[in-house]
């Protein structure tokens, strides 16, 4: 494939999250192979902050870089000094991605104390980001928020993101639209996306299969007694590439559209049917790309 992937719905172009075994692989080797299957983007580590010019020159640009390495506790913790020291971190992080001619930085709210009371850690959350709102702005680049539901985050729900993007009031924050998170949690997304879609600035390609027989058995508020929990997952579910899953992915697109939506679609591979070696992950990546180019 010599030209770039696009969804059938809506025209977004088709790129990629780096985060298995191709994440280790040299920066020319993998954007050659990105680019020659038609993918148009690349999501990075934020100790990979460096090479963002090295993507751009190999014809694969970042679509997003994640703002921090470790640090994303600090900026929900209790101690007054972390976050203020986190805070730092992130202008620092946002203002050599700029530099480096990257626009999206990608974030997860996540508590240091997934105990205390949430009040608690979304005013913290709303200190620490609001004081990341006018670097955001200085340097035209904007946080996609992705809702991963660990470690108590905040962020991962309609009630969470509602209230931070009210309390925050900034264009410079908005959502990393990823169907599978929701879908685990039992959350519509598509009701989701029809709240949301114009704060989406970036979104994953990734599904998420509900197993009907571990779900009758087990439940959602139980562990499985007798066995294992599913790869890249838990007791009744586990996240696949698109279109191995529940995500409608063509009415989901036609939403994004209709906002507005001129991102890309990068595939998040977390699927156990093709994490692990280089050639499965390129299998998943490609088998997921062809799956958008008809959704």
């Amino acid at each position: 494939m010599s030209s770039v992937a696009h969804t059938r719905t809506g025209g977004f172009t088709i790129g990629l999250r780096l985060t298995g075994t191709l994440a280790a692989r040299p920066v020319a080797e993998t954007a050659a192979w990105a680019k020659a299957s038609g993918f148009a983007c690349v999501d990075i580590f934020a100790n990979q902050r460096g090479t963002i010019r090295e993507w751009a020159q190999a014809g694969v640009p970042v679509g997003t870089i994640d703002l921090f390495n470790t640090e994303w506790v600090g900026m929900l913790s209790a101690d007054a000094g972390k976050r203020k020291a986190t805070v730092a971190i992130a202008q620092q992080a946002i203002r050599e991605t700029a530099a480096a001619g990257a626009k999206i930085l990608f974030g997860v709210m996540l508590a240091e104390d997934v105990n205390l009371p949430r009040k608690e850690t979304f005013r913290y959350m709303v200190e620490s980001y609001g004081q990341i709102r006018d670097t955001l702005k200085e340097t035209d680049t904007r946080l996609a928020i992705e809702g991963w539901p660990g470690c108590n985050a905040h962020c991962c729900n309609p009630e969470s993101y509602r209230a931070f993007l009210k309390e925050t009031a900034s264009p410079h924050f908005g959502i990393n639209y990823d169907p599978s998170h929701l879908i685990r949690m039992g959350i519509d997304p598509l009701r989701f996306v029809k709240e949301f879609a114009p704060h989406v600035v970036h979104m994953h390609g990734k599904d998420t299969f509900i197993d009907a027989e571990r779900l009758y058995n087990i439940g959602t508020e139980q562990a499985g007694a007798f066995g294992d929990g599913l790869p890249w997952g838990g007791w009744f579910w586990r996240y696949t590439i698109p279109g191995a899953g529940r995500a409608p992915w063509s009415a989901l697109f036609a939403e994004l559209k209709a906002a507005g939506y001129q991102g890309h679609v990068s595939i998040e591979l977390e699927d156990g049917d093709y994490n692990g070696t280089i050639a499965g992950e390129q299998r998943g990546f490609l088998a997921a790309r062809d799956f958008l180019q008809s959704a």
